[in-house]
């Protein structure tokens, strides 16, 4: 389940990605829901797909 909601993740950061505000505020709510490890491949994920503009360093809030 938590690999469906690492690709549900980045399915709507697709969706978003024409706004990098938008993209921005639903990378850090992402930040939030994933685990420590999804978050490290969603990290280059967002670099590789997107690059330095999009990317957000981590945000870590007590879960």
């Amino acid at each position: 389940m938590a690999k469906e909601m690492l690709e549900y993740t980045k399915d709507l950061l697709r969706k978003v990605s024409f706004d990098v505000k938008l993209f921005r505020k639903e990378l850090a709510k992402a930040y939030q829901r994933l685990l420590d490890e999804e978050v490290e491949e969603l990290k280059k994920w967002v670099l590789a797909n997107f690059g330095k503009q999009y990317y957000l360093n981590p945000i870590y809030i007590a879960k």
